[in-house]
């Protein structure tokens, strides 16, 4: 049970079924090849206890399971994972405590990292007064017109930021506990390290989400394509529709920089981080550290919200790599935008 900070009433996830996610895939499974698609639902459940679950029903390497993403314990998630040598009709047959399978399926290829589309969340606060739920049903609404910060979630870091130090740590060589780590588990740290820069890069903005200034690297939403920012003037209006967003830096080998202010707000970010900007990142093997753009801010759709009796239901889309935990800070006024690791 987790209870609203500043109020000891409204309650998040006083059962796991207040909590419900499914992923909306990037596409459906082809029907033949060496793989099989799982789509699984699975209660107070990780994500990485029943991947290994799955490898050893079908008597594989944990590294031979995939999945698109990671999803919350403490809810009632479904996700799709893959399994090498795994008949669908044995697949469907698979159980393990708080896990069913949906569906299973024939496909050619492993299911990668990042490979989704979207989250459809249905979440449930319990507990809540009437003046802050109808707050929160006009502030949902606003934040599917206007977007919302794209800030990765406090539990993409790990308790006390555990899982960005560990990628820190990664990166200067060292080991956890004496033993080499596996190629998932550094990628998993270090991609945390990559969050907490981009979260500390995005706090220290001081312009509001729709509005870009002078040498950001700007996102067009429609397309997915990234350009520099020559013309404030002339961009923001396209910013202030919705159409593009500035975006920061999920640093990398290969990352494009923008410039002015916005580099040296980012420069700062990583020195925050321990990471000197002028040097050449390390070579870690089995982890291509090429880098990205993130969009400063995402738009949920398929907003719903109503209120009775103390309950307040949401339902919400939001684009993959962005965060629910998030959504619910902005829209029943838990804190600001800020670091996800503290």
């Amino acid at each position: 049970m987790h209870s609203l900070p500043g109020s000891a009433e409204p309650r998040l996830r006083a059962e796991p079924e207040d909590f419900l996610v499914e992923e909306v895939p990037l596409y459906a499974p082809s029907g033949s090849g060496e793989h099989t698609f799982v789509f699984v639902e699975k209660r107070l459940r990780n994500t990485e206890d029943v991947a290994r679950a799955l490898a050893r029903f079908a008597g594989v390497s944990p590294r031979e399971v995939g999945y698109a993403g990671r999803k919350d314990r403490v809810a009632v998630t479904r996700q799709w994972f893959s399994v090498p040598a795994l008949d669908p009709a044995r697949a469907l047959g698979f159980e393990a405590p708080g896990v069913r399978v949906l569906e299973a399926a024939r496909h050619g290829h492993k299911l990668r990292t990042g490979q989704l589309r979207a989250n459809r969340f249905q979440i449930l606060v319990r507990d809540v007064d009437a003046a802050r739920a109808e707050r929160a049903v006009r502030h949902l609404e606003a934040l599917r017109l206007s977007g919302m910060p794209n800030r990765f979630g406090e539990q993409r870091f790990g308790r006390d930021g555990a899982n960005a130090a560990r990628g820190f740590a990664f990166l200067r060589g060292e080991r956890q506990g004496g033993r080499a780590p596996d190629r998932r588990e550094i990628r998993f740290a270090v991609s945390a390290l990559q969050a907490a820069v981009f979260n500390d890069a995005l706090a220290s903005r001081t312009l509001p989400l729709d509005a870009v200034e002078a040498g950001d690297l700007a996102e067009v939403h429609a397309s997915g394509g990234v350009f520099r920012v020559e013309d404030p003037e002339r961009e923001g209006p396209r910013a202030a529709a919705g159409e593009i967003s500035a975006t920061g830096p999920i640093f990398g080998s290969r990352s494009l920089e923008p410039s002015g202010a916005p580099l040296e707000r980012e420069r700062a970010a990583l020195r925050a981080n321990g990471i000197d900007p002028d040097r050449p990142l390390p070579s870690l093997p089995g982890l291509r550290l090429r880098g990205a753009r993130r969009s400063l801010r995402v738009f949920p759709s398929e907003v719903e919200a109503t209120a009775e009796a103390g309950v307040l239901r949401l339902g919400f889309t939001l684009p993959a790599g962005s965060y629910a935990s998030v959504l619910l800070d902005e829209v029943l006024e838990i804190g600001g935008p800020g670091r996800g690791c503290v």
